[in-house]
């Protein structure tokens, strides 16, 4: 083994070394308790407790290739397997052996040499600089997932240095005792919720202002209304000033007068002090609101950690994957210097365990089958972490293996039952590769330890999008996958779009909030019963979100051309437009999760009390996309097609994305147009042979025969030559409209600015 690889062992056993103190301390902690606990429903919780630290431990100790370690490990896994299966009870004569193994597994870890290198490594306790509370965070330990272990080849490569299978190790910096003090991160996490809940005084003192400044608007309109009469109250007063001779005042009308000048003093008194009181009130929330925003921002920086307390046993863990499947692959590490949430951090660690799994199973190829590739026997996987703008860090996990398969993905979508035979063959390998993170798609032929079951990407996606993040993938057949992750750096305050449907408020949250707007009927196509809109050139399925929450809807305007309020909510490549009564504010909120037994509630992600004290539920975005699918979308403004008259003319759309091909062909139809659709040029071109056409509409990216070629090849055919053609696509390149025009297209619409209104004139003037 070389020095570098000596070195990187080591300082992995100096984390275990501190994790397994902490695992032993656990078991002898629970064991102490079981003898003392008779109460059999006590005892299944420390029984549960010390099962899991033995199963850790032992997962930890393999990890590091501590094999006496990991074999008394499994003898007290055994032991507590049957305690909790019942299958024999907790008893004196069963604790001592299982002390005894404690001794030893303590023994042998005192035993073991101390590593010369102490390394960073995520923690349940970390040390913390006094003189710089928010940049002094240190992890001790990192907890180790269960796997086995062989030794293979891996590299982890500093983000400043020159990424090779020989780059140094990254130096470790050391803290003195005298510099820091050790705090628990549960003592950490209860004082980040405490400071968090002070967003609820923040939004209070917000609210006080805003019943200050409503309760100040009657004093504007009052000072209106004395205006217009004080001419009549001047009258009154110079006549009783001045009464003509033989007509003295009326007592009451003097008193009258009197009264009218005290209250006209009280009420200038009192709007003077409701303004006073408005201007500190401002100034109270402008202070709290400061204190807060600092208390938060400090105290989320606490739990702030090097991504490197992610990646260190990452290396290992592909080095034994591949020598498990007869392969060989370096991981390349970039960005360990990248300072990321601590809980995200931790909620992390087992997708990116999947993405590494699956980029050396179904990514990087066998030894030989790369060098007939013309590739270099040892694969690259590489592992990238970059701080983009705002709060915002991308994950990228990258290899140079065969690429996704796309139609085994969809034979596998198919025979799940996630599609259609028909809906695969249309489908375009974009929408194809979406399929790979749906629970139980996999293009693994058979189900193995690592892989098969169709689960690992599904967790990728999940775990992403419950931290309010984004997974993508990219794939170039032949020459690798990857996997983009876009994760907020750390978790900060939640902020939500306050909105009213059916007279009942919710919160939506802003990071999956793509655009509001407002539409018009005449802005809603129906296809195929559903009903969309075209937003930036992309059909989106328009959903009523009352429909989807089973609420009823509001009455209709009497204005039938009022527009409606929606929010484009994206997740992922899904997206969906859902329409509100209205949208209020964008806000800072508290999140309170749900309790049992409402623990789980479909479409609600958990609850928020607004500074008016009125609460409010926070909508779960994954869910409403799933509730938007499954209703169907029902037609509420229809758009009213046109009837197809008798010798209309007949279009072709050439689409491979199905949304896009029935938008257009929607947008046609409803013109009166008679309207045929094909999934790519091969197949548009055998059916303008076929039948009569007066125009083709087609896309430019397309499978088997882009839209460039098809234009080519009509113009080419003596009897097709003649054939306007309308190019509609996402190039937006000088060179790629030139290249369109080149080709013999009569127009050439680009999608980022389509608008229906431009696609029918250009039919018009062709047709």
């Amino acid at each position: 083994m070389s020095t570098k690889e000596d070195e990187f062992l080591n300082a992995l056993r100096a984390t275990f070394k501190v994790e397994a103190a902490e695992h032993v301390q656990a078991i002898t902690t629970g064991l102490l308790a079981l003898e003392k606990t008779p109460a059999p429903e006590a005892q299944r919780d420390l029984i549960a407790t010390v099962f899991r630290a033995a199963h850790n431990l032992k997962g930890a100790a393999r990890a590091v290739d501590f094999t006496e370690i990991e074999s008394l490990c499994q003898s007290l896994e055994d032991l507590f397997a049957s305690w909790k299966r019942e299958e024999r009870a907790p008893a004196p004569a069963t604790f001592d052996p299982a002390h005894r193994a404690l001794d030893a597994i303590a023994g042998a870890l005192c035993a073991t040499k101390p590593p010369r290198v102490k390394p960073a490594s995520t923690a349940k306790t970390v040390e913390v600089q006094p003189s710089r509370p928010a940049e002094a965070v240190r992890p001790l330990r990192h907890e180790q997932e269960a796997m086995p272990i062989a030794p293979a080849r891996a590299v982890a490569a500093p983000a400043d240095v020159d990424a090779s299978p020989h780059a140094p190790m990254a130096e470790q910096k050391i803290f003195s005792s005298e510099e820091t003090v050790r705090i628990t991160v549960a003592k950490l996490d209860a004082r980040l919720v405490e400071a968090e809940e002070m967003l609820t005084a923040k939004l209070i003192t917000s609210q006080r202002v805003e019943d200050l400044r409503e309760l100040a608007r009657p004093f504007e309109a009052w000072r209106n209304e004395w205006a217009a009469v004080e001419p009549d109250a001047r009258t009154l007063r110079q006549a009783v000033d001045r009464p003509a001779p033989g007509h003295p005042p009326s007592p009451g009308l003097t008193r009258l007068l009197e009264f009218f000048d005290q209250n006209l003093d009280h009420f200038k008194a009192l709007e003077s002090s409701v303004a006073a009181l408005t201007r500190t009130a401002e100034q109270d929330r402008l202070a709290i609101g400061k204190l807060v925003d600092d208390l938060l921002e400090d105290s989320k920086n606490l739990l702030l950690l090097p991504s490197a307390t992610l990646v260190a046993s990452f290396p290992k863990l592909v080095r034994d994957l591949c020598r498990d499947l007869g392969k060989e692959a370096d991981l390349i590490v970039h960005g360990e210097e990248v300072e990321i949430d601590k809980r995200i951090l931790e909620q992390m660690k087992d997708p990116l365990i999947h993405l590494l799994r699956n980029c050396v199973d179904h990514g990087i190829e066998a030894p030989e089958q790369r060098i007939r590739l013309g590739k270099p026997a040892c694969g690259t996987i590489t592992l990238t972490v970059s701080r983009l703008s705002g709060s915002k860090v991308e994950i990228l996990v990258a290899d140079d293996g065969a690429g996704i398969d796309t139609e085994k993905v969809k034979a596998s979508a198919v025979k799940h039952g996630f599609l259609s035979a028909d809906d695969a063959r249309r489908m375009g390998d974009t929408e194809a590769r979406a399929l790979i993170f749906q629970a139980e798609v996999s293009t693994s032929p058979m189900i193995t330890r690592l892989s098969g079951r169709g689960l690992g990407l599904a967790i990728v996606r999940e775990q992403t999008e419950k931290l309010g993040g984004t997974v993508s993938v990219e794939n170039q057949p032949g020459q690798g996958t990857r996997f983009r992750l876009l994760l907020p750096s750390l978790l900060a305050a939640f902020r939500g779009v306050l909105i009213e449907v059916a007279g009942r408020m919710f919160v939506v949250p802003t990071a999956h909030v793509e655009c509001v707007a407002r539409v018009r009927p005449g802005d809603i196509q129906t296809v195929e019963g559903r009903e969309t809109i075209a937003l930036s050139g992309r059909a989106v399925a328009l959903v009523w979100l009352a429909d989807v929450l089973a609420l009823p809807r509001a009455e209709a305007t009497e204005t039938p051309s009022a527009a409606t309020p929606i929010l484009v909510l994206g997740l992922g490549e899904q997206r969906v437009a859902f329409a509100v009564d209205a949208i209020l504010d964008e806000q800072e909120v508290l999140v309170k999760p749900l309790r049992k037994p409402l623990s789980r509630v479909r479409n609600i992600a958990g609850a928020t009390v607004l500074g008016s004290g009125r609460v409010a539920p926070i909508l779960n975005v994954a869910d409403l996309l799933k509730s938007a699918r499954k209703s169907g979308g029902a037609a509420r403004v229809a758009a009213v097609a046109k009837p197809v008259e008798a010798g209309a003319k007949s279009l072709l759309v050439v689409e491979d994305s199905i949304t896009s091909r029935m938008l257009l062909k929607g947008i046609l139809e409803s013109a009166g147009y008679n309207v045929k659709t094909a999934v790519d040029g091969l197949e548009a071109f055998t059916l303008l042979r076929a039948e009569r056409f007066d125009l083709v509409v087609s896309d430019v990216e397309m499978p088997r025969l882009n839209g460039f070629d098809l234009t080519a090849r009509i113009r080419a055919d003596k009897k097709l030559s003649e054939l306007p053609i309308v190019l509609v696509t996402a190039l937006e390149k000088r060179e790629d409209r030139e290249r369109g025009i080149d080709v013999g297209a009569n127009a050439y619409l680009v999608k980022s600015s389509f608008d229906q209104s431009n696609l029918l004139d250009a039919v018009q003037r062709l047709v």
